[in-house]
C-alpha cells in the first residue's frame, strides 16, 4: 500500500512513447501549476516543460499509468549517464498525487540509474517537490538558477545510488 491507502498494483509503469509528448508536457503543465504559480510564471516555464517528441526516448521517459483506465498519470525523464545522472523531471498529475506515482516513478529512475553505473542522481527542484525528495533519501546541495524565471533559484539536490560507488 502506498501512503495514501491506494494499492501500488494499482499504478504501472511503461516506456513512454514518442506519440505521448504532447500529452506528457500537458501533464507536466498541470503539475507544476497544482502549486499555485500564476499564469505569467506558466506561460515562462512552458518551453522548460516542454517534451519534445524526439526527446521522449533520448531522455529515458517512463510514465506511470493508472492500471483501471489505463490513464497516463506521472513521468519521470533521466538523463546523462555514470558517474552521475540527471533527473530532468518528475511530474505527477494532480488528481493523482498520493496514490503513490511518484515514488513509484523515483524508485524506477534510481534503479535505472544504478543499472547505468550511476553513483549519484542530481536534482534541480521545484521548491515545493523538495520535502518529496527529500523524502527519497536526497539531499540539498545548494541553490541553482531557474532554467525559466530570471532571479529565481531551486534547490539543488543530490540523492546517492545505492550499491553504486564512484570511482
Amino acid at each position: 500500500m502506498t501512503g495514501g491507502g491506494v494499492p501500488e498494483a494499482e499504478v504501472v509503469l511503461r516506456a513512454a512513447r514518442p506519440d505521448e509528448a504532447d500529452e506528457l508536457t500537458e501533464l507536466a503543465l498541470r503539475s507544476k501549476a497544482h502549486w499555485g504559480y500564476d499564469d505569467a510564471f506558466m506561460a515562462a516555464c512552458r518551453a522548460e516543460l516542454t517534451l519534445p517528441a524526439d526527446a521522449v526516448a533520448a531522455r529515458r521517459t517512463t510514465v506511470a499509468l493508472d492500471r483501471a483506465t489505463g490513464r497516463v498519470i506521472g513521468l519521470v525523464t533521466l538523463e546523462g549517464g555514470a558517474p552521475e545522472a540527471v533527473l530532468g523531471m518528475l511530474f505527477v498529475d494532480p488528481a493523482a498525487m498520493g496514490r503513490g506515482a511518484g515514488r513509484l516513478l523515483y524508485e524506477h529512475a534510481v534503479a535505472v540509474a544504478a543499472g547505468l553505473g550511476c553513483a549519484r542522481i542530481s536534482i534541480d527542484a521545484d521548491p515545493n517537490a523538495e520535502p518529496f525528495y527529500r523524502a527519497m533519501g536526497a539531499v540539498t546541495v545548494g541553490r541553482v538558477p531557474s532554467g525559466s524565471i530570471a532571479g529565481r533559484t531551486l534547490p539543488q539536490m543530490t540523492a546517492e545510488v545505492p550499491g553504486v560507488r564512484a570511482y
